[in-house]
């Protein structure tokens, strides 16, 4: 059994820190740790495409999409990843700020949740033509996230 090189205590081989004094542990034996694998590796662009549009969710792929290195140079999956971060965004202005401005409203008019319709069938289509590989342009959202992309 090996000992901890800073207090001497008996560790295994398999602990990673002392249990006594929190000294990390050296690898031992051929199980040390390889090159990182790329978490996005087997996802295609068409399917990171159509992720970054999942509603309250895809914005989370998005941030994932930008941040990654095997899309860094797709400006494609780009697009879509900032189009549908672009949409998540309206999605929580109309929650947050719309829908209380007009909670006092009749009930027949609810101008906020009309809002949240048009947002997620945008967000349908906008997953309809990322599977068709279209970088279609939404109004004013396909505007500034074109605008991302282009800047570096």
């Amino acid at each position: 059994m090996p000992f901890c090189s800073t207090c001497g205590n008996q560790v295994s081989a398999s602990d990673v820190f002392c249990a006594r004094c929190g000294t990390r542990q050296p690898v031992t034996g051929a199980a040390t740790a390889g090159p990182r694998q790329d978490p996005l590796a087997g996802i295609s662009p068409r399917t990171a495409s159509i992720l970054c549009y999942i509603p309250t969710v895809g914005w989370i792929f998005g941030v994932i999409v930008l941040a990654s290195m095997k899309f860094r140079t797709d400006r494609t999956v780009r697009f879509h990843a900032f189009q549908g971060i672009y949409l998540f965004v309206a999605w929580l202005v109309t929650d947050f700020v719309i829908k209380p401005m007009f909670w006092m409203m009749p009930n027949d008019l609810h101008l906020s949740q009309l809002i949240l319709l048009v947002l997620l069938g945008m967000s349908i289509f906008m997953m309809i033509k990322a599977s068709h590989d279209e970088a279609f342009a939404l109004p004013l959202f396909g505007e500034l996230a074109q605008r991302s992309v282009a800047e570096k």
